[in-house]
């Protein structure tokens, strides 16, 4: 990836970072963009040799703007997400499932759809969740979110080509999405999936970081998503 332009969405924390620093070891000239200054300016700190800009992904003028200004990109990433969209179906409320989709569906959107006018070729990498393929109560919001960003990779690939067009769906990841959840919860979840993943553990950032960087330098793949979650979809039913 020496020299080559990667642009990195929600890259101030998790996956993303865990990308940009997988992406600058190999050479790349990585741009980061995150909502949060303060979280922006630490990431920085952390991966040396990267470029920041605050944007929301949401703001299709600011997200237009970041590839006016700073492009052009041979790749972008888009690992925005949200924290709303989980319980049981019942009780949820339709207002946290309209968040959730504004939060990452329509933010991923906005990202990819400014990409595809500034782009002609390189990758587009989205980054999903296994809660797209998987049958677990409480989920339903976090399926609906995640499984309309996989439908429409595909269709992706073949209307933006020769620009690829890729998904990573993780499993249970430990980052920062997870801080938003009492910890006893969350470490409960943690042992529950450690015990019941084939892999015997929940997965790190930097395992999800090796399958974008996979995306982005492997020429002949685009239309996939690539399920990385310890093999939850053979028993997360």
């Amino acid at each position: 990836m020496k020299g080559e332009s990667v642009l990195i969405f929600g890259g101030s924390s998790g996956i993303g970072e865990a990308t940009a620093r997988q992406a600058l070891a190999a050479g790349a000239e990585v741009t980061i963009v995150g909502r949060s200054p303060a979280s922006l300016e630490q990431a920085l700190a952390r991966l040396p040799g990267a470029k920041g800009t605050r944007a929301d992904a949401r703001d299709a003028i600011a997200v237009a703007g970041i590839f006016e200004q700073r492009g052009p990109f041979g790749h972008v990433v888009i690992c925005v997400s949200g924290g709303k969209g989980a319980g049981p179906f019942r009780d949820l409320e339709v207002e946290a499932v309209r968040a959730a989709f504004e939060e990452k569906t329509f933010a991923q959107w906005t990202v990819a759809q400014a990409a595809a006018r500034a782009m002609k070729a390189g990758s587009l990498t989205l980054v999903t969740a296994a809660s797209a393929r998987s049958t677990i109560r409480g989920t339903a919001g976090l399926a609906a979110v995640n499984g309309a960003l996989e439908a429409v990779v595909p269709i992706l690939a073949l209307e933006l080509a020769p620009l690829r067009v890729n998904a990573v769906s993780p499993g249970i990841i430990d980052t920062p999405w997870w801080e938003e959840m009492p910890r006893q919860q969350k470490d409960a979840i943690f042992q529950q999936a450690g015990e019941t993943l084939p892999s015997g553990r929940i997965g790190k950032p930097e395992e999800i970081a090796r399958a974008i960087v996979f995306l982005m330098t492997t020429g002949f793949v685009t239309g996939s998503t690539l399920v990385v979650d310890g093999g939850g979809h053979l028993v997360m039913h």
